[in-house]
């Protein structure tokens, strides 16, 4: 969680000293925790001063901006939607200890991570706190056990404008509900396996709901909107580095064992357990994938998004990426790849070129054994395509001339757009590279499709390399508002249909024209944007001819989910597709998205 760096005027004594403690000081217990918890999703005492309240200390959190601790009651009510725990914001490093028994004074409030607008949650909390230790070493309430029986599969409730906090929490009838009537208690996972893999933050994702889902190589699958995973929830530790490093845990391994810990919510992966213990990690045994070799009648592409690749990013990112290309991607004739940098990265100073980048990338695949590629892209306006700020991220075609040749047609620029016309027949583009319709205001703040004219053994192949806009803005599956806005995929599905209608002007001139739309599309293979790109039946996106259970290009929250697409237009038939899988489901990866491979005959 991130916190506001101010706090108000009562008990700041006590949030100058991290917390005001007088040894075995008793107070009376007027108001117990799961009073304040109430049975809603927001406390009946919000606002309101509270004192004397009662508990045993089972976690104390001593880093970053949310410093505090959580107490229990250890004497439940037996109301099953009202939670016995509580979160103590602090502000500085508590002085209390697990197993201290304390009462507390403090304002009740109700904290919105990363912001009320944003949709999420909020978490009911003591603010300006005055906490009496009672005493020490105390036993820590028994922590509530998340069984995979108990778990209910219907996600969220519904409500009517959406706003989900005034209901009465239902925690036997919705996965939500139930983790809300234990927020801030002690909880416990057994043998959880992972499905999302450990970060840069030492967050992990489990599911307490192993046979939901699950994915060909251990994750879990994300099918549809109606229908989210309930099973999923993130690790956390509360463990001292110097005690215990966080497992480095892939997809498919297990925590063997308890992993406990009050239960938190935050931004950055709503519920989450913030352990005391954590589970021995057991390997899954999960290996990258290696697709086969095209054949010498089969053209081979690919698409990779190589995560804000720039020239200052170290040696090895390049080699990771290039041996990835080389040995996991068989070198494939054509590459499209999402997010090239400018030459200088992120540094804001209106440099659009990435010949450095590209030119850095070429040779760590030469030197990785592969081909001598070669390579096209149009430059991007300065700062009107979306990405990290001041890095142009940019599609560029990388292409085999040993293998397959490029048809350079003068006339492509950022601003103009591509068309179509005829020639001898044949569909020709007006310009190769170039752009589709980059002043539309379906392209504000995005990139524009990258098209090329290719030609492999004689036939003319026409390859659109894409970056829809991404999801910034959209509510979380965990929003309090039930079904959550999905803002973004307005514009994309704008973008898309755009596609769609450049993709039609194509077959209308030729209607066998062969035609390979791929890139990292930002949205679901049933969303209402690939829908609106496949629409007239013009292009066949691929991940859906793929067994349910190897449908996923991505990992996010826990989830194994769709991004990236490679779709075929009606002449190209039985093309062999497959999602390369060699990052998102690895704890060490070198990009967050999974590279996919389409091998055609013209």
């Amino acid at each position: 969680m991130r916190r506001p760096a101010t706090v108000g005027t009562l008990g700041v004594v006590a949030l100058a000293a991290g917390l005001l403690v007088a040894p075995q000081q008793a107070s009376a217990a007027q108001i117990r925790i799961h009073d304040i918890q109430g049975s809603t999703r927001v406390s009946p005492l919000a606002g309101q001063a509270v004192t004397g309240v009662p508990g045993i200390v089972t976690g104390v959190r001593t880093y970053g901006s949310s410093k505090g601790f959580w107490f229990q009651d250890p004497n439940p009510d037996d109301n099953p939607a009202t939670s016995e725990g509580i979160f103590v914001y602090t502000s500085s490093t508590p002085k209390v200890q697990v197993g201290d028994s304390v009462t507390v004074d403090a304002t009740v409030s109700e904290y919105y991570p990363g912001g009320a607008d944003t949709g999420v949650q909020s978490v009911t909390e003591l603010t300006k706190p005055t906490v009496t230790v009672v005493s020490s070493g105390n036993a820590v309430p028994a922590p509530v056990v998340l069984r995979p029986r108990d778990i209910p599969s219907a996600y969220a409730p519904q409500a009517a404008g959406g706003d989900i906090e005034p209901l009465t929490l239902q925690p036997k009838k919705y996965a939500l509900d139930l983790y809300e009537s234990l927020e801030g208690m002690n909880v416990e996972i057994d043998n959880a396996r992972v499905v999302g893999p450990t970060d840069a933050y030492s967050e992990l994702w489990v599911t307490a709901k192993p046979d939901q889902n699950p994915t060909k190589r251990g994750g879990t699958i994300y099918e549809n909107y109606n229908d989210p995973d309930s099973g999923r929830i993130q690790v956390q530790s509360l463990i001292p580095t110097t005690q215990a490093a966080f497992p480095q845990a892939s997809v498919g391994d297990e925590l063997t064992g308890a992993t406990s810990g009050p239960l938190d919510y935050n931004q950055f992966g709503g519920y989450t357990i913030v352990a005391n213990a954590i589970g021995a990690l057991k390997s899954g045994g999960i290996q990258p994938e290696v697709t086969r070799k095209q054949h010498d009648d089969e053209l081979a592409l690919a698409t990779y998004n190589v995560e804000n690749l720039a020239p200052s990013d170290p040696d090895s990112k390049f080699t990771a990426l290039a041996n990835g290309v080389v040995h996991n991607l068989s070198s494939p004739d054509i590459v499209a790849l999402e997010e090239i940098q400018d030459n200088d990265g992120a540094t804001d100073d209106g440099v659009v070129d990435c010949d450095q980048t590209v030119g850095k990338f070429i040779a760590a695949i030469k030197a990785a054994g592969g081909p001598s590629y070669d390579w096209r892209s149009i430059d991007p306006v300065n700062d009107q395509d979306g990405g990290e700020p001041g890095g142009n991220i940019r599609q560029v075609f990388l292409f085999n001339p040993a293998r397959v040749s490029f048809d350079d047609i003068p006339g492509g620029s950022s601003t103009s757009a591509v068309g179509v016309t005829k020639v001898n027949g044949k569909a020709q583009l007006t310009a190769s590279p170039g752009r589709i319709d980059p002043s539309n205001s379906a392209w504000n703040a995005s990139r524009k499709p990258l098209v090329g004219q290719f030609t492999f053994r004689g036939r003319t192949v026409f390859v659109i390399a894409n970056h829809f806009v991404a999801k910034l803005g959209d509510q979380g599956l965990d929003s309090r508002f039930q079904p959550p806005t999905r803002s973004s995929e307005v514009q994309r599905i704008q973008q898309a249909q755009d596609e769609n209608a450049f993709v039609k002007s194509l077959l209308a001139v030729d209607k066998h024209a062969d035609v390979i739309a791929l890139g990292d599309l930002n949205d679901f293979q049933f969303s209402p944007a690939l829908k609106a790109l496949t629409s007239g039946g013009v292009l066949k996106d691929l991940i859906t001819t793929l067994p349910v259970k190897e449908r996923y290009t991505y990992d996010y929250e826990g989830n194994s989910e769709v991004l990236d697409h490679t779709l075929t237009s009606p002449a190209l038939r039985n093309p062999d597709y497959d999602v390369v899988h060699i990052n998102a489901e690895f704890a060490h990866q070198t990009s967050d998205h999974d590279p996919q491979v389409v091998r055609v005959k013209p």
